[in-house]
């Protein structure tokens, strides 16, 4: 059994709408020998069920990482074989990879490079406009840069993709004018923004408008998981130690500072609060 750490950016146990398509997802995209671990922020993070604009200015951001940091270390700890960071701005993928050698993949780094596979141009359908600045930047970190095109916002938010769920027809229409507005500018390939969007048009059967693709993010997401883990365990190919983003520091330092800065609790109890989901199991 292959098992996953899925971290969230949302308080996911709050939406139930989301965490059950999800969960359905899974199942659906899932090897039958996977089981997936869904995990949501900490609800104390957010006055609310989402982050919405917390997650939207650099700083903040940077504070809500160190809790996928600090997951990844559980998970690694906790016997988990790989990590998959659920949200399309990747936050603390570069950290966590450096911390652990199982398998850290990221929604966003997981999409763009499918994406680059089925097309030219990439066209990113958002709906937190802010964070087009940190897609464009985490694309030319990828070696894509060049085949980042358009970032076209929806005139939808989260709590509309929820409802859309019981009237599903509003976001669909959304996201398919806001699609052809990205496929006018050039785009050849469809990256949804987040992980919300992304469940509900896969629940809703959206794959394609026209003949551009629409990637289907979390699936890549996982299946890249199933891939590196697969890889790691029958070639022993795993992340490379050289360079500053990528080696990996003293276990000492890394325990006294983490310490220091009131991080290090939970993680060597292996504490592990998430909703399981194994493919091919209604639960």
């Amino acid at each position: 059994m292959l098992k996953i750490w899925h971290q969230s950016l949302t308080s996911i146990e709050h939406v139930p709408a989301y965490r059950d398509a999800v969960i359905g997802h899974i199942q659906k995209v899932a090897r039958p020998d996977v089981e997936v671990v869904l995990h949501g922020m900490a609800s104390e993070t957010y006055p609310s069920d989402y982050p919405g604009h917390f997650i939207t200015y650099s700083y903040l951001q940077n504070l809500h990482k160190e809790q996928f940091i600090r997951n990844a270390l559980i998970a690694e700890s906790a016997g988990y074989d790989c990590m998959f960071i659920g949200t399309i701005p990747d936050v603390g993928l570069l950290e966590a990879r450096a911390l652990v050698d199982i398998p850290v993949i990221g929604y966003g780094q997981a999409s763009f490079h499918i994406a680059s596979m089925l097309g030219d141009r990439i066209g990113i359908v958002n709906f937190l406009e802010p964070l087009a600045d940190q897609l464009r930047s985490n694309a030319e970190r990828y070696g894509l840069g060049g085949k980042l095109g358009p970032i076209v916002q929806t005139s939808i938010g989260f709590y509309d993709v929820l409802a859309g769920f019981e009237n599903p027809q509003p976001v669909i229409d959304s996201f398919i004018a806001s699609a052809e507005e990205a496929i006018a500018l050039g785009a050849d390939v469809i990256v949804p923004g987040e992980g919300p969007l992304n469940v509900f048009l896969a629940a809703h059967g959206i794959s394609r408008i026209g003949d551009v693709p629409v990637v289907d993010s979390f699936a890549a997401g996982i299946k890249m998981c199933e891939s590196l883990t697969d890889l790691k365990v029958n070639s022993g190919v795993t992340m490379t130690r050289k360079g500053f983003f990528n080696a990996k520091p003293p276990e000492e330092a890394v325990k006294k500072l983490r310490a220091f800065y009131n991080q290090e609790s939970e993680i060597h109890a292996g504490l592990d609060y998430g909703l399981s989901v194994k493919a091919g199991i209604n639960i």
